[in-house]
């Protein structure tokens, strides 16, 4: 099979797998949407949203953020983890926001990625799910889950990106991420991989995948 082909069917089958799965964080707008994904560095989505649920009702906008103390907000979000990073990261970006943008999150990759702690994931995340711009957001999931699947060779984020972006069709970026978040978290996961479960394993080239005997 030709592998331009062997790639199409790839996301085919993801698509008829994990098509209509969304974002697992929670979120009403995109100032929502930031700061959860903020608070999700090594934290799961469940936690976060645990979190989030009183979080937004006691800080309704970027200006409440801006204004409370780094030590109230590290006791609010102190079940997420790194919490002292995080709670200077939201001040920080909320700042920004209020300072530059009237306090609304701009819609571009430029004005994104220049609020502190906000690299291309998280501008990607909100591109594509705040604001339905389509963008490939490239996290531990997408970057395993699409070198295994040979959709992308780099190491780096960044280039894995501009590697997807070559080969996903524009109009599905930002729905072939959610595939291959979920593929993830369900199947090819980074430890003892579901092998025996994943519907594209006879397209796999990944040399480390195990059989599905071996894996039953």
């Amino acid at each position: 099979m030709r592998e331009e082909k062997r790639m199409a069917e790839v996301l085919k089958r993801l698509a008829q797998e994990y098509g209509g799965m969304k974002i697992a964080l929670r979120y009403q707008n995109p100032l929502q949407l930031l700061i959860a994904t903020i608070l999700a560095a090594q934290c799961t989505d469940e936690r976060v949203n645990a979190v989030t649920e009183g979080l937004f009702r006691k800080y309704p906008d970027a200006q409440s953020f801006a204004q409370v103390s780094p030590s109230q907000l590290e006791e609010d979000i102190r079940p997420t983890g790194f919490f002292r990073q995080k709670a200077r990261a939201i001040i920080a970006a909320c700042s920004k926001l209020v300072e530059s943008y009237g306090g609304e999150v701009p819609s571009r990759l430029e004005d994104l990625v220049s609020l502190p702690g906000v690299g291309r994931k998280t501008a990607n995340i909100l591109l594509g799910n705040a604001f339905g711009q389509p963008a490939i957001a490239v996290d531990t999931h997408v970057l395993r889950v699409s070198r295994r699947l040979g959709l992308a060779s780099a190491a780096d984020p960044d280039k894995v990106e501009a590697e997807l972006r070559q080969v996903i069709p524009r109009e599905q970026w930002t729905e072939a991420a959610h595939w291959m978040v979920w593929h993830g978290r369900r199947v090819c996961r980074a430890q003892r991989p579901l092998c025996h479960l994943c519907p594209v394993y006879e397209l796999c080239p990944w040399e480390e995948k195990r059989s599905k005997k071996a894996a039953e």
